[in-house]
């Protein structure tokens, strides 16, 4: 295994779902007790804010954007990737057995947006040919097939069955419900 590789970069590492934070604390807690601040700079675990709508109430939640996953900002050298390797539940980096890939400067820059992304994305819990039944508006009581979903503004659009024909109606994800 050979770690002579003196670019500072950011790296992917899987950890066991749900651990993703405890693993992020453990490993700068290891940074400072193990000195490695010369080699490990950060860690990261990429969250993003959504709107989730349930019950009729809308709510802002904190989502793991790749749960099982963690971004650790090092230079890989033998003791850098042994104190990361060896954080308990930790199961590996992203690359091969013994060589990380590190991930490229678009890629650290698109998940650095969509974590700095104020605008919390709406969590719509409809799928496309679903059937709904609209709860508020002008087309309160009909039974509808949602035909899109606009995650960006919260908006679906439902086809109503209206005098013998499919009429598209857009609504906000909250005047529906599951039928």
């Amino acid at each position: 295994m050979k770690h002579d590789q003196t670019d500072k970069n950011w790296y992917v590492v899987h950890t066991y779902s749900g651990y993703e934070d405890q693993v992020s604390d453990q490993i700068k807690q290891r940074i400072d007790s193990l000195d490695m601040q010369d080699k490990i700079f950060d860690v990261v675990v990429p969250k993003e804010n959504q709107i989730e709508i349930k019950n009729g109430r809308r709510r802002v939640v904190e989502r793991k954007i790749f749960p099982g996953y963690i971004m650790v900002q090092m230079i890989v050298t033998e003791d850098s990737w042994f104190v990361v390797r060896n954080t308990p539940n930790v199961t590996g980096f992203v690359g091969t057995s013994t060589t990380p890939s590190p991930l490229n400067e678009d890629e650290v820059k698109s998940i650095q947006k969509r974590m700095g992304v104020e605008e919390p994305k709406y969590h719509i819990d409809f799928s496309i040919g679903e059937l709904v039944n609209i709860t508020d508006g002008p087309f309160k009581g009909f039974d509808g097939t949602v035909s899109e979903i606009d995650d960006q503004k919260g908006k679906i659009k439902v086809l109503v069955s209206m005098f013998g024909r499919e009429t598209p109606v857009e609504l906000d994800s909250l005047q529906v419900k599951k039928v």
